[in-house]
């Protein structure tokens, strides 16, 4: 059972929710395979935003995930153009 989790909120268009969707698919493989404590990857879809929640063993593993280059190089860029504002970006530890 994961420990902790990252929560990143995303503003993203309804006609671009399968572009985004196509690349939550191709990252989570290597998020899940590559980074160090990563435990789980969930796409939650809601009419106002899209979250991705992340769960890892510990909340510092958490952490070091946004700055990753997985994640700064790769999944960010990937995402930018679909944003509509800044990702909320939140990690939760397991009570």
């Amino acid at each position: 059972m994961s420990k902790a989790y990252l929560q990143i909120t995303l503003k993203i268009d309804n006609a671009d929710r399968s572009s985004a969707a196509s690349i939550y698919n191709q990252y989570k493989a290597p998020f899940l395979n590559g980074i160090e404590g990563a435990e789980s990857k969930e796409l939650l879809i809601r009419d106002e935003d899209v979250q991705v929640l992340h769960g890892f063993d510990t909340v510092a593993n958490a952490q070091a995930y946004l700055s990753t280059d997985l994640f700064n190089n790769d999944v960010v860029v990937a995402l930018k153009p679909f944003l509509k504002d800044n990702p909320d970006v939140r990690i939760y530890t397991v009570a």
